[in-house]
């Protein structure tokens, strides 16, 4: 890598820490870089797609010219991995926040679980969580929910392609989700719970492909540093 090439531009796709911030992570890199090749201040950098600080997982860092492909990565179907916990529910839909509700949990078996899943493929209506970054009124969600202002929030279509439970320990359930753009993964945790007849939040999540880009190809920014002081 030189410094024409990445002002020439670069996709990077780096494996984001959990608690890390994608804002964080794009930082870091641009740091790193700018470091390493005496790039110009303010050379072009950007994630396509962000990440929940909760959230590990694909975070795909464009730079340069490249930072115009951003908006067509952002468009691509997304693949994610977590875990639900059944039997209760948090206002940011997450851990991010303490559980403020509990449920029933008695009532459910595997079949209801696998029989639940299938109601939330294809084409789907969901509310936004009340804690997310998406604007109302020129402010943003979470600003409203941490100020205790109840805001009505209009639900928007999306699409599930793939649903798939891959372990069952109640209160817990993993899964893997393939999805459009748009999903809330946490609003799916909420609905679901509430889909069985009890509550549901998300408390892991990992994001593992956008379009044909695979996490296993990708770095912790970690590692990212230390292979370019290896060259």
């Amino acid at each position: 890598m030189t410094a024409e090439a990445i002002l020439e531009g670069q996709v990077l796709l780096i494996d984001k820490p959990l608690t890390w911030s994608s804002f964080q992570a794009v930082n870091k890199l641009k740091y790193i870089l700018k470091r390493k090749y005496d790039l110009p201040k303010k050379f072009k950098i950007g994630h396509a797609g962000t990440l929940d600080p909760l959230a590990t997982g694909l975070l795909i860092i464009c730079t340069g010219k490249f930072t115009k492909k951003i908006t067509e990565i952002q468009a691509q179907a997304k693949e994610y991995t977590g875990t639900i916990t059944l039997g209760a529910t948090t206002p940011s839909y997450d851990k991010e926040t303490e559980v403020d509700a509990t449920f029933p949990t008695e009532h459910i078996t595997e079949a209801l679980i696998l029989e639940t899943t299938n109601k939330f493929l294809g084409e789907i209506d969901q509310k936004p969580p009340v804690f997310s970054a998406i604007k109302k009124d020129g402010v943003r969600l979470y600003e409203h929910a941490r100020a205790g202002e109840e805001v009505e929030i209009q639900a928007r279509k999306t699409t599930v392609y793939e649903f798939e439970i891959t372990r069952i320990s109640l209160p817990e359930i993993d899964f893997r989700v393939r999805c459009s753009k748009g999903t809330y993964i946490r609003s799916l945790a909420f609905d679901f719970g509430k889909a069985i007849e009890s509550g549901g939040y998300l408390s892991a999540l990992r994001r593992t492909k956008i379009g044909d880009y695979d996490v296993i190809e990708a770095v912790t920014p970690e590692k990212f540093e230390v292979s370019l002081t290896q060259k």
